[in-house]
């Protein structure tokens, strides 16, 4: 495979970089760099400049107002907003609820409610995830009945990213109990300011409430909010989740990580020498070095799947356990040449007093970085159950 850029992908790279360093805002790269957390009203800012350039959605077609750019291009940008230092898209609306409309949604929903992710009308987050329904989704236990023209939720949602943002949720709710588990969810849009909802933030261990519980107490919807058909909720679920895996790789920030882990490393001396020369460390950096380059050549693959109308499957889940583990590994390594400058810090100093402490190398976000994506392995389907769908399919002769 000739992995070299055409010319027109070269112009495409000077086009990118060129808007990120016209466009994108130095106090929101300033906050990115430092590892401080960017409030709603910053990502609303952002998105809205993408939109403007067209840039907002790039996987959607043109018809939907999106870019329908191709794998390439998609490669080029993450790479280089990474390395600006831009902000990561919000995914629950532009990579998640999007496409599911896109290719589910009846023209109605998709004439109202695609504009509006787009324009920043509406901000969406996941109703997935329940205290005894994670990797095990199809075992949720939030109740949808109908009654008229409405269906009555009642349940709990957990680990809601970004929940105290959103004014909207695309949830799964069980709207048969009396069959197989996958045969009875339907795929439900709720206002998050319908009576009823309740949000609760849980807090981490930074002292930030990135994610929240979100309770359901006979909360009406209108039946126009059901996508597709009822209890065909499942089959929308999955192809959901094969882009949400797919995006979930971060080949783009684990590239700007790694670039991160060689600079502080050149920087710090080891017996007298730079960090980067010692074998044992360098062999480390090398073996990430070589994973993260093989995973983005399939990250190529994959997209170019989606891109042509696939919805990608056992790719996904190979992407997603392998993304995670190249992300930890280099969390690990910039931790370990930081040393003591990788001490976590109060939240409270992340905002201005943390100027007067030390920090040669730049390594503030280290430490929060490091525990925080721990999660990574974790959310959007735990690699314990990626490598069991791996392991079935492969096992299978490559039938799901």
């Amino acid at each position: 495979m000739d992995m070299s850029f055409t010319d027109d992908e070269l112009a495409f790279q000077s086009e990118v970089r060129e808007f990120l360093r016209d466009e994108l805002p130095s106090e929101i790269v300033d906050k990115v760099a430092k590892g401080i957390e960017l409030g709603k009203d910053e990502v609303e800012r952002w998105h809205a400049i993408l939109n403007a350039r067209g840039w907002l959605a790039p996987n959607w077609p043109k018809s939907f107002g999106g870019g329908e750019w191709n794998a390439v291009q998609r490669h080029i940008f993450d790479t280089e907003a990474a390395a600006a230092n831009a902000p990561r898209i919000v995914p629950f609306g532009l990579s998640m609820l999007g496409p599911v409309l896109q290719k589910f949604g009846s023209k109605e929903q998709q004439d109202h409610w695609l504009p509006r992710i787009l324009d920043g009308s509406d901000w969406w987050c996941q109703g997935y995830s329940e205290p005894g329904a994670g990797s095990d989704l199809a075992s949720l236990k939030t109740r949808a009945v109908r009654d008229g023209d409405h269906y009555v939720v009642n349940g709990q949602k957990t680990w809601t990213t970004l929940g105290q943002h959103a004014n909207m949720i695309f949830c799964l709710v069980r709207t048969d109990p009396d069959v197989k588990q996958q045969e009875g969810i339907s795929f439900l849009l709720i206002d998050m300011n319908t009576p009823g909802i309740e949000v609760r933030p849980i807090i981490l261990l930074d002292g930030s409430d990135e994610v929240n519980e979100v309770w359901f107490t006979d909360v009406r919807v209108p039946v126009e909010n059901l996508v597709g058909e009822e209890n065909k909720g499942w089959t929308y679920a999955k192809y959901l989740l094969t882009h949400e895996r797919a995006n979930i790789a971060g080949v783009g920030f684990s590239q700007a990580g790694l670039a991160a882990v060689k600079r502080m490393a050149r920087a710090e001396n080891h017996n007298g020498k730079p960090l980067i020369e010692n074998p044992h460390f360098a062999a480390r950096v090398a073996q990430v070095d070589i994973d993260l380059r093989a995973m983005a050549t399939s990250n190529l693959r994959i997209i170019s799947k989606a891109a042509a109308g696939g919805a990608p499957g056992l790719e996904a889940s190979m992407l997603k356990v392998k993304g995670s583990i190249i992300r930890q590994e280099i969390n690990d390594l910039a931790r370990r040449v930081a040393g003591p400058y990788a001490m976590p810090f109060a939240s409270e100093a992340l905002e201005g007093a943390n100027d007067t402490i030390p920090d040669p190398l730049g390594a503030g976000p280290v430490a929060a970085q490091y525990f925080n994506n721990r999660k990574l392995s974790i959310f959007g389907g735990s690699n314990e159950i990626q490598r069991g769908i791996i392991a079935k399919v492969t096992m299978s002769g490559g039938r799901a």
